[in-house]
């Protein structure tokens, strides 16, 4: 069976560079890493893991919680989180909690058991969230991500939701609406739906118009056309629609498409996220976009400065808005 130094040999380096290439990857010139992975690989080496867990007290393991990974902005972060704590000599341990603060806390619990280095969590409700209470005791560090905790005081990454939805909100306002009504899931379930809910009533007040209550859905990602149709008839009529994410604005669409409504000819549809599948649509989703990626990064990022005792970088992000084909002047307005 190979060893550290046979792989050392072999890769021309010294037994010390090869033993940090495994440990602290980021330490040690690509090349050079490249070429004692190779070696690695070509004489069956596997680093001994356990072993150094045991002498340093460290996993290299990161736990992620995520809601779901149904939503492509949640599979786009992770992506980014990985990559980076690949480089860096981390592992991730993901879950997902289908937005049950009861299985987020089975989730970290058994994170914690395994011994994870740290935390990289979105919750279904940050400041009404039993488990990050309980966190807030443990020396563990921590970061929450697309979170804004109003109350406790934990370090998120995220995007101003209040503020970019009621940016989103003036620009239907601008182009004439001012029946504009917000479509969201569950209200309980999520923290930034309600930031983004309290958005559009910003704007809407500050526009002299009274915002409509929120109109929910059963789940995140998928509207009920039932629960649609009967705020689309009347005096009152919604003539557009603020999504609180961009699967559900996407499934808005089709739902009304399918129905024989033109957007943005009848009814304009705003998304939030900016994912590209509503660029590849047509006709194609306006969206709040949030820099998904960057989040992923500047999570790890945070994190593993917790780690080494430093201070983190600062976590909000700045958002854009996208402008598509679901957005035109009501119909019934002259510009």
């Amino acid at each position: 069976m190979s060893d550290l130094l046979q792989v050392a040999k072999l890769a021309g380096v010294s037994r010390a560079t090869a033993a940090r290439a495994f440990s602290s990857p980021d330490l040690v010139r690509e090349e050079t890493r490249n070429k004692i992975f190779a070696a690695s690989e070509q004489l069956g080496f596997r680093p001994n893991h356990i072993a150094r867990q045991l002498r340093t007290q460290s996993t290299r393991m990161i736990g992620v919680l995520l809601p779901s990974l149904q939503n492509p902005i949640f599979a786009a972060q992770l992506q980014a989180m990985e990559n980076l704590a690949q480089l860096h000599g981390y592992s991730l341990l993901v879950a997902t909690s289908n937005y049950q603060p009861l299985r987020e806390a089975a989730i970290v619990e058994n994170m914690l058991r395994q011994r994870v280095d740290g935390l990289v969590l979105t919750v279904a409700d940050a400041d009404h969230s039993a488990v990050l209470l309980d966190l807030q005791r443990e020396a563990i560090p921590l970061v929450l991500v697309h979170n804004s905790p109003q109350r406790l005081g934990l370090p998120a990454v995220r995007v101003d939701n209040r503020l970019a939805v009621m940016q989103a909100t003036g620009v239907l306002l601008k182009l004439g609406h001012r029946h504009i009504g917000m479509i969201a899931g569950p209200m309980l379930q999520s923290d930034r739906a309600r930031q983004r809910y309290q958005g559009y009533c910003d704007a809407m007040s500050k526009a002299g118009l009274t915002p409509a209550d929120v109109v929910e859905m059963p789940d995140h990602i998928h509207s009920d056309l039932n629960t649609l149709l009967p705020l689309l008839h009347g005096p009152r009529a919604f003539t557009a629609l603020l999504c609180t994410n961009d699967l559900l604005a996407l499934s808005v669409m089709g739902e009304l498409m399918r129905t024989g409504y033109q957007i943005p000819r009848q009814i304009s549809v705003i998304g939030f996220d900016g994912i590209e599948m509503g660029r590849m649509q047509f006709p194609s989703l306006s969206s709040v976009v949030q820099p998904l990626e960057e989040m992923g990064r500047l999570a790890i990022a945070h994190l593993l400065a917790q780690i080494a005792g430093e201070t983190p970088p600062p976590g909000c992000l700045a958002h854009q808005f996208r402008y598509g084909e679901s957005i035109a002047p009501p119909a019934t307005q002259t510009l």
